[in-house]
C-alpha cells in the first residue's frame, strides 16, 4: 500500500484535534482522568465558584504558563521554542473548551456507558499522542517540559518522563485533596463507578493501558503516512 505522505502538519491538527476530544470523553465518563490532564479539571473546578467565567480550557493554558515559568527557572533559559509551546496551550484550551461544550459536561449515567466511553476516550487520546510524536510543529509545555528538563541536566527522556508523570499524579492528589476537604463525604466504594474530583479508577486504567495503545498507534501511522512537511520552509524555522 502506498503511503500517504507530506502529513507533517498534519499530525499536529489531529494531535490537537484528538488529546481534547479524548480528554473531554474521559472527564465526561466521570470515572478519572490521566494524572496529566488533571490538575486542570481540579483546580477549574475549585476556581470557578470565585470566577464563572473561568474555563477549563482557560485553567489549562494558564496552568501550562505557570508551567513555562517553573521550566524557565530551572534550565535558567528561555528560548523562542517556549513562546510557541505556549501558542499551541492556548489553541488546546480553546478546542478543549470546543469539545466540552458540543459533549456536556453531565457524566454518563449508566455506568458501562461510562466505561465504554473512558476507554473509547483513552484510545482517542493515545493517537492524538501518537500523531504529535510525529510532527515537527511546537508541542504542549508538557511536552516541552519534560525534553528541556532531560536536555538541560543530561538525563534520559524516559526517566525524567517517569519524574514528570509521578510529580503529575502527586500534585493532582494534592490539590484534590487539600483543595475540597470533602474526602470524609465521598462513597470510596464507589470509586468503580465515579471519581473523586476527576481521580479515580479510571486514572489508574488510563495510566497502565496509555503507552501500549500509543505504541499501537504509532506502528500503524509509520506503516500508512510519511512525516515530510508540506512546507519544509517552515520545518526548517522551528527546528534550526
Amino acid at each position: 500500500m502506498k503511503k500517504l505522505q507530506k502529513c507533517g502538519e498534519i499530525y499536529w491538527v489531529l494531535g490537537v484535534l484528538f488529546v481534547s476530544l479524548g480528554v473531554a470523553l474521559c472527564s465526561k465518563a466521570d470515572l478519572g482522568i490521566s494524572m496529566i490532564a488533571a490538575t486542570p479539571f481540579i483546580l477549574q473546578e475549585a476556581v470557578f465558584s470565585y470566577w464563572n467565567g473561568c474555563t477549563v480550557g482557560t485553567m489549562e493554558y494558564l496552568f501550562q504558563g505557570f508551567l513555562l515559568i517553573v521550566l524557565c527557572i530551572s534550565v535558567q533559559r528561555i528560548r523562542l521554542k517556549y513562546f510557541f509551546s505556549f501558542v499551541v496551550a492556548f489553541l488546546y484550551g480553546l478546542v478543549l473548551d470546543l469539545w466540552l461544550l458540543i459533549l456536556g459536561r453531565d457524566p454518563f449515567q449508566a455506568i458501562w456507558m461510562r466505561w465504554v466511553f473512558l476507554l473509547i476516550g483513552d484510545c482517542i487520546t493515545a493517537f492524538g499522542v501518537a500523531c504529535f510524536f510525529r510532527t515537527y510543529l511546537p508541542l504542549q509545555v508538557y511536552e516541552l517540559f519534560v525534553a528541556e528538563i532531560a536536555d538541560r541536566y543530561c538525563f534520559p527522556v524516559a526517566k525524567a518522563k517517569l519524574g514528570y508523570d509521578i510529580a503529575s499524579l502527586v500534585l493532582s492528589l494534592i490539590l484534590a485533596f487539600c483543595i475540597n476537604l470533602d474526602a470524609d463525604k465521598f462513597d470510596w466504594s464507589k470509586i468503580y463507578a465515579t471519581s473523586y474530583h476527576f481521580i479515580g479508577a479510571g486514572t489508574v486504567i488510563t495510566v497502565l493501558i496509555n503507552a501500549p495503545i500509543i505504541a499501537f498507534f504509532s506502528k500503524i501511522l509509520s506503516k500508512a503516512t510519511g512525516e515530510e512537511p508540506l512546507f519544509p520552509k517552515l520545518k526548517t524555522f522551528f527546528i534550526k
